[in-house]
């Protein structure tokens, strides 16, 4: 249960402000996070598999559906397709892997990174059982010096 909310907290805490890293649509909320793999603690990182490093980029979402006023809104599942390049054009390909712990589901997916390089990421969430997609643009630049 602790390592539950660590993730949470690890992955889910904004790095400049909470409202930069909320995107809601209709009965949706995508909470999402970019960040080097180095600010991960070692054994998280190796429990999800993820190489601890300042050159490894991680981008995380989660995807939640609204309840009833007073009720915290309640993980689903998605497909979650990304498109990361940076300012020159670059693709970086990501592929999100799932990664669910307890009733939190989160979509994480690893990439390389630069000094000073500026990514933005196309995200189109899917969330099970819906026909419209929620689209949201992130941009994140990293620091690795």
């Amino acid at each position: 249960m602790l390592r539950k909310y660590c993730l949470i907290l690890v992955l889910l805490t904004p790095t400049w402000g909470v409202a930069d890293n909320v995107y809601e649509s209709g009965e949706y909320v995508v909470y999402y996070n970019a960040f080097t793999a180095d600010s991960l603690p070692t054994n998280m990182a190796t429990a999800y598999g993820i190489l601890r490093s300042k050159y490894k980029g991680v981008l995380n979402i989660s995807v939640q559906k609204k309840r009833r006023p007073g009720e915290l809104p309640q993980s689903v599942t998605a497909k979650v397709n990304v498109e990361a390049r940076n300012l020159v054009g670059q693709l970086k390909e990501l592929e999100p892997r799932k990664i669910t712990e307890g009733d939190a589901i989160y979509y994480i997916s690893e990439f390389r990174v630069s000094h000073k390089e500026r990514i933005t990421f196309d995200v189109e969430v899917l969330p099970t059982g819906e026909t419209q997609a929620l689209e949201l643009k992130i941009k994140q630049q990293f620091y690795t010096d």
